[in-house]
């Protein structure tokens, strides 16, 4: 039996609320056979001995008592069908094998409301899957990387309007690949703007994915920069898509903003992250190299063939990171991961704890891509992802996160912050609804029909169980900065 917190809490949740519901009705008989005792006391005018002052002080605290009771009760129940509802939602495609596994965590205000893990961690070996199971979080590492180069614009080491030059020479020279000429060369040309740290956090630099552009997969090709998949950091050297500012596109961007950390702290991003963002955060359990006392928990990764089964990869063989990829390196858990869109949620704040100011965490839910919008990936490896936008209406980007400016039917409102990782992992963080939410599995393709279908039914669950009648879930607009720099220490959102 694994010893670490499945699924099966949240049964013994229902047992001890159940437990608790038949002590306050016990309770509560006891409170009303009290009130009769000394309204049949206070009736007897030959031994009254409570004054009426008394007596009022008395009913009153009885009708307090009673109104804690219920109040407590009503809550209790509300919390077992929201923890059934969303149980019922992750269950089902592990029970009927269409995913392998899954662990989802929601938080509410300040509280942790739901967390539950179904199916299997290594399937193989009928490992259970954990609430602290490991994850590859992939592309949910920018969102850290984003965070940290904010703390180092608050704290005044960069700034956002700044070329990337200033802190990295190769950016200063970086060129533009237009096409290729009919000899197969690549024709390059220098940029009409230098690359800026605000088109690096915003995906507006100009940089892309081998995977997803075919200009650059064909450049890839013919030797002209070394391929993404190779581990190393080569393909950092990869040239610009577009001239900056001029469209939004996918990609390396934030792997830059990585370097740009290491560059400006004098720290690797391991220990930057330790120091700054991990430790203060409570997140014992995210790394870039698992520590060998961990490596059992990590998650296998299954994928999806042709024929719609699921084949499950052997369990990885761990060898030190040859590059801290601030893109997309990082492993980590649901319980972590959710500490860390908690803070976000929290205005750059959790507990006692805090990581950004609170104008900073605003300015990084705002739209700050002006007039342009998040296009659509193509996939050009269907087995690592597939041609479907990700759900949530997502439309515009801030720092670090994409942004909807509509709301999501039943679901979050306007103006969340939400991305993914390449093998099913996603978040989102609601301010309005003030409701965080991850969602994590280890499957490809990216966006795989099971996966996807999963992530709308688990957020429908989250709102269709917390339903709040005074909050409006229209529209809510989403503020357009344009593109010149807004941040401001003394600003408020």
């Amino acid at each position: 039996m694994n010893p670490r917190l499945q699924a099966q809490p949240n049964e013994n949740f229902a047992e001890r609320v159940h437990a608790n519901q038949r002590k306050l009705r016990s309770n509560l008989r006891t409170q009303c056979d009290f009130v009769l005792t000394l309204t049949n006391l206070v009736g007897r005018e030959d031994s009254m001995v409570a004054s009426t002052g008394q007596i009022g002080l008395i009913r009153g605290f009885l009708v307090a008592s009673l109104i804690v009771s219920l109040g407590t009760s009503g809550r209790a129940q509300g919390t077992e069908a929201f923890r059934r509802r969303i149980d019922e939602v992750l269950r089902k495609p592990a029970e009927e094998q269409r995913l392998p596994g899954v662990v989802a965590m929601v938080a509410q205000g300040d509280a942790v409301v739901y967390q539950g893990a179904f199916g299997k961690q290594y399937a193989a070996k009928s490992v259970p899957m954990a609430t602290d199971s490991i994850f590859r979080i992939a592309s949910m590492t920018k969102a850290v990387t984003s965070v940290a180069v904010m703390q180092l614009v608050e704290r005044g080491r960069v700034k956002l309007d700044e070329p990337a030059g200033t802190y990295l020479p190769y950016l200063a020279r970086v060129d533009v690949l237009e096409d290729f000429d009919a000899n197969g060369a690549a024709k390059l040309r220098p940029p009409k703007t230098p690359v800026t740290v605000w088109q690096l956090l915003t995906h507006t630099s100009g940089f892309g994915y081998e995977f997803f552009d075919e200009k650059l997969s064909r450049y890839v090709a013919a030797g002209g920069v070394t391929s993404i998949r190779t581990g190393d950091d080569g393909f950092l050297k990869a040239p610009l898509l577009f001239d900056p500012g001029t469209k939004w596109e996918y990609g390396i961007s934030i792997d830059w903003l990585g370097r740009l950390v290491e560059k400006v702290s004098g720290q690797s991003l391991e220990e930057y992250f330790r120091q700054n963002i991990f430790a203060p955060l409570g997140m014992e359990d995210s790394f870039f190299n698992v520590p060998a006392d961990k490596q059992a928990r990590v998650v296998t990764v299954h994928q999806r063939k042709d024929d719609g089964t699921l084949a499950e990869n052997p369990p990885q063989v761990f060898k030190p990171a040859q590059f801290l990829r601030g893109g997309g390196g990082l492993y980590s858990t649901a319980p972590d991961y959710l500490r860390f869109t908690r803070m976000l949620l929290g205005g750059g704040k959790l507990g006692n704890t805090r990581v950004l100011q609170a104008e900073t965490v605003a300015l990084m839910g705002r739209n700050q891509i002006g007039d342009l919008t998040l296009t659509a990936i193509k996939s050009l490896v269907p087995q690592l992802a597939r041609n479907v936008p990700i759900p949530g209406s997502l439309d515009k980007f801030g720092f670090g996160f994409a942004i909807n400016t509509q709301p999501v039917e039943g679901g979050r409102a306007s103006g969340s912050m939400a991305w993914a990782g390449v093998y099913n992992t996603f978040f989102w963080i609601d301010p309005t609804g003030k409701t965080a939410a991850v969602l994590m599995m280890q499957l490809l393709p990216f966006m795989d029909d099971a996966a996807k279908a999963l992530l709308e039914e688990f957020e429908l669950a989250v709102y269709g169980s917390t339903a709040q009648k005074n909050r409006s879930r229209s529209a809510v607009p989403v503020r357009n900065v344009g593109t010149k720099p807004v941040f401001d220490r003394e600003a408020r959102p």
